[in-house]
């Protein structure tokens, strides 16, 4: 099921990004270079294995991972948190933990696009990523 988001996708659309990125405690100079990055999400997947790399110019990370089992992640805004991916009807449910609080980052495939949704408390952001030819 997770071989659907296999692919190279390009952010074409971010609403209420910078909301959530106050939300999570990101500073105001690193919100103002990642508002005007469009990243380029690579999925790899391998069974139940996945990577998952990010690149943009003003950043670029990678995080392996299993599906259903607890990672150690260190977010592009060098968060250091505890990470759960799951796969849940067809959309991959990624919650991350730190420091008492919690968000979560859930990716879904509609009209062949990769949509995600980031939500931190009553904050959500929705990023629209087209699969590159």
């Amino acid at each position: 099921m997770a071989e659907a988001f296999a692919g190279v996708w390009n952010l074409v659309d971010s609403c209420n990004f910078d909301d959530y990125m106050k939300a999570i405690g990101v500073g105001f100079a690193t919100r103002q270079m990642a508002n005007l990055t469009k990243p380029t999400t690579i999925i790899e997947v391998d069974g139940n294995k996945i990577t998952l790399k990010t690149q943009s110019t003003f950043k670029s990370t990678e995080i392996k991972f299993t599906i259903g089992e607890e990672f150690d992640e260190t977010t592009a805004d060098d968060r250091h948190v505890k990470s759960l991916v799951t796969l849940d009807g067809g959309k991959l449910l990624h919650v991350q933990k730190w420091d008492g609080k919690e968000t979560s980052l859930v990716r879904e495939l509609k009209d062949g696009k990769l949509i995600l949704t980031l939500t931190m408390g009553t904050v959500v952001c929705t990023r629209t990523y087209q699969k590159a030819e």
